[in-house]
């Protein structure tokens, strides 16, 4: 299962050991809809090995305006503490593992 992030709780996440992923959504984003059960099934895929979660712009704009968050959905992908890898819309699984992957 995905986890939630937040303003509050992305930064430990992205200061942890693991890779993270981001994925920027809003309710009203018919894209991001899509790309949900995707995300869902990554998560329950990696869990353990990489933090894979989303985190409502509508509800958390902090991070989103960070990192310039324009476009939803839009992915991030941090390892180490940096933001390595960026995917703007929607993305079939095999692209998206293929990001995750790159992490490990």
């Amino acid at each position: 299962m995905a986890l939630e992030f937040t303003d509050s709780n992305l930064k430990g996440y992205i200061a942890g050991d693991k890779p993270v992923v981001v994925d920027f959504w809003a309710e009203w984003c018919g894209p991001c809809r899509m790309i949900a059960p995707i995300i869902g099934e990554l998560a329950t895929e990696y869990e353990g090995k990489v933090a894979i979660g989303k985190m409502n712009v509508d509800e958390n704009n902090e991070f989103a305006a960070q990192f310039g968050i324009r476009s939803i959905p839009t992915i991030l992908f941090f390892k180490g503490g940096n933001l390595v890898d960026k995917h703007v819309g929607l993305a079939q699984k095999a692209v998206l593992k293929e990001k995750i992957d790159a992490l490990l």
